[in-house]
C-alpha cells in the first residue's frame, strides 16, 4: 500500500518455494477457495514477506546510530547494542521464513501473529533503550539526534507494517510510549513539544494504518470473490465447450444416419413405386376387383409422398453437413416459378386455389443453381396451397428491388403464424401450432431446406405474417448474383464457350 513498499500476499504456502537469495518466490497465484475468514491470514502474509524484502533495512539503520552515538559511548555498550538489534531483526527473519514451509490451520496462525506481535515488540524495546541508557549528561544535539533517529526507525516500521495493526501497534507503540516518556523525563519546551508531536504523529499513523488494514482487506476478499467467479466461468466454458463438441458430433451422427438411411430406403421404395404403378395402370392385364386397383393407386401415392420426404431428409442432411454443393450457371427465375406452379397446379385445383404469378417485366437472370432454385420455389409455393383454405389465392412474385437484389416472394391468405413461432418455423423438422392441432401432411423440411439453399447463395429469408391475414415469404438473391447489364449479357448469352468461361466471368464481374 505505501510507496516503496511489496504489499501483494503471498501465495498458498504449499506453493511457496525459496529462490537462491533467501528470499521467498511466488510461485502460483493464491487459491481462490479461501474464505473471507482468512483475510487476517493473508494481511500477516503480507507483512512477513515485507519483512523478508526490507530486512537489510533496519540493520543498516543500527549501524547508522551505532556510529553517530560512538561519539559519546564506549564502544563495547554499542556493538552490545547493535548486537542485540541483528538479534531481533534475525529471529524475524527465521520467523518470517518459517511461517511459510507448511500449511497452518487457524489456530496456528492466531499463535504466529501472538509470536509475530512479541518480537516486534522485543524488537521495539531494544531500538528505545538508547533513549534511556545511552542519552548524554548535558542538554546538547545528541539527544535530539536519539529522539529523531528513533522516530524515523518508527516511520520505517510504519511503511513495513503499515496494512497489519497488531504488529504494529506492538512496534511503533513501545517506540511512540519511549520517545514521550524520556522526553517529558528530559523536560523543556522542546522536548515537550516533541512528545506531544510523537504521540499525535503515532495518533496520524495508527488512523491511516486502520484505512490501509480496511482497503487490504477488502482488496482481499474481493480478489477472493473475483477469483472463485473467474473459476466458475472457465468452468462453466469448459462444460460448454464440452457441450458444444457433443452437440456437433450428434448433429453429424444425424445427419450421417439420416443421409444413409434416406439412400438405403429409396431402392426398395423405387421398387414399391414401379410394381404399384404397373398394378394401377393393369400393365399385364386387367383386375377382376376394383378395390385392388384402388389399393395399388394408394400404395403408389402413399409411395410418392414418402419418396418425397426421403428427398427433403436427404437434402436437409446435406445442407446441415456442408455437402450440398451448387451447380452455378444463368438461371431465368420465370421458368422455375411456371415450372412449379404447372407441377403444382393438381393440388391448387383441388382447393379451387388461384394462383397468380406477378413478375417484373425484363427480370434479369440470376447466377446460381437451377435446380436449387427450382426446388426453393417448389417448397415455397407448396406450403402456400398447404395452408391455404378453399377458395384461396396465392401471389407468386419476383421483382427487381432498388439495392439490385432480387427478391422472391409467395404470398398467401391462410391462417398466418404467430410471431413466436416464425423464426422456429425456419427449423428443421418444425411444425407450427396449426399445423400440428389440424393434422396437415408435413415433416416441417421445406422452409429448413429453403433457408440452407438461400445461405448457400449467400441471399436471405424472411417471413411476414399475421394471424388471420396469411404469410409472405420472401427470398432474395444479393446483388452480386444477378446477372444486369452487359455482365449479364455476356454470361447468359451464346457465344460463351464453356462453363469455366462463364464462372471467370461471373467472378469478375
Amino acid at each position: 500500500m505505501s510507496a516503496g513498499v511489496l504489499t501483494e500476499p503471498v501465495p498458498d504456502r504449499e506453493n511457496f518455494h525459496v529462490k537462491e537469495d533467501g528470499l521467498p518466490e511466488l510461485a502460483v497465484v493464491e487459491s481462490a477457495g479461501s474464505s473471507q475468514n482468512t483475510w487476517q491470514g493473508d494481511l500477516l502474509e503480507m507483512f512477513l514477506y515485507n519483512q523478508l524484502r526490507v530486512a537489510p533495512a533496519m540493520p543498516i539503520m543500527a549501524v547508522l546510530m551505532a556510529i553517530t552515538m560512538s561519539q559519546w559511548m564506549p564502544l563495547f555498550i554499542i556493538l552490545s547494542w547493535l548486537a542485540s538489534v541483528t538479534g531481533c531483526v534475525g529471529i524475524q527473519i527465521y520467523l518470517s521464513k518459517h511461517y511459510f514451509n507448511r500449511p497452518r490451520s487457524n489456530t496456528e496462525q492466531r499463535d504466529w501473529i501472538g509470536m509475530m506481535s512479541a518480537s516486534e515488540l522485543m524488537q521495539g524495546i531494544i531500538w528505545v533503550l538508547p533513549l534511556f541508557f545511552f542519552w548524554p549528561n548535558t542538554d546538547s544535539f545528541e539527544g535530539i539526534f536519539l529522539v529523531a533517529a528513533i522516530m524515523a526507525v518508527s516511520v520505517v516500521r510504519f511503511l513495513v507494517v503499515s496494512n497489519f495493526m497488531p504488529v504494529l501497534i506492538s512496534g511503533t507503540g513501545i517506540m511512540t510510549i519511549g520517545i514521550a516518556i524520556r522526553c517529558l523525563l528530559q523536560g523543556g519546551p522542546v522536548f515537550l513539544g516533541l512528545a506531544i508531536l510523537i504521540i499525535m504523529l503515532e495518533i496520524f499513523f495508527l488512523f491511516i494504518a486502520r484505512q490501509l488494514q480496511e482497503t487490504a482487506r477488502d482488496m482481499i476478499i474481493f480478489r477472493k470473490q473475483k477469483d472463485v467467479l473467474i473459476e466458475e466461468l472457465k468452468l462453466e466454458r469448459d462444460r460448454a465447450e464440452a457441450e458444444k463438441l457433443n452437440a456437433e458430433s450428434a448433429n453429424l451422427a444425424k445427419s450421417s444416419f439420416l443421409a444413409n438411411m434416406s439412400h438405403e430406403l429409396r431402392t426398395p421404395l423405387n421398387a414399391i413405386l414401379g410394381f404399384s404403378e404397373i398394378l394401377e395402370r393393369e400393365m399385364f392385364g386387367p383386375m377382376t376387383n376394383d378395390t385392388y386397383k384402388d389399393y395399388a393407386g394408394d400404395i403408389h401415392h402413399s409411395g410418392r409422398y414418402l419418396l418425397g420426404l426421403i428427398n427433403d431428409i436427404l437434402d436437409i442432411s446435406r445442407i446441415e453437413a456442408g455437402r450440398r454443393e451448387i451447380i452455378e450457371g444463368p438461371v431465368d427465375l420465370l421458368e422455375p416459378i411456371r415450372n412449379a406452379v404447372h407441377l403444382l397446379d393438381l393440388n391448387a385445383s383441388k382447393k379451387t386455389i388461384a394462383v397468380q404469378i406477378d413478375t417484373d417485366a425484363g427480370l434479369p437472370k440470376l447466377w446460381g443453381d437451377s435446380r436449387a432454385v427450382s426446388q426453393v420455389v417448389i417448397n415455397l409455393l407448396a406450403n402456400a396451397i398447404k395452408f391455404t383454405p378453399v377458395g384461396g389465392q396465392v401471389n407468386l412474385g419476383a421483382r427487381h428491388t432498388y439495392t439490385g437484389d432480387i427478391a422472391l416472394s409467395v404470398k398467401d391468405n391462410g391462417p398466418g403464424i404467430p410471431d413466436h413461432e416464425i423464426e422456429h418455423a425456419k427449423a428443421a423438422f418444425s411444425r407450427g401450432s396449426l399445423a400440428a392441432k389440424k393434422a396437415i401432411d408435413g415433416a416441417g423440411l421445406g422452409l429448413s431446406i429453403v433457408k440452407g439453399i438461400m445461405d448457400l447463395h449467400g441471399g436471405t429469408i424472411v417471413i411476414h405474417s399475421t394471424v388471420g391475414s396469411g404469410t409472405e415469404v420472401i427470398c432474395t438473391f444479393p446483388c452480386k448474383r444477378v446477372l444486369s447489364g452487359l455482365r449479364g449479357e455476356i454470361i447468359a448469352g451464346p457465344d460463351i464457350g464453356s462453363d469455366t468461361q462463364r464462372k471467370l466471368i461471373a467472378l469478375t464481374g
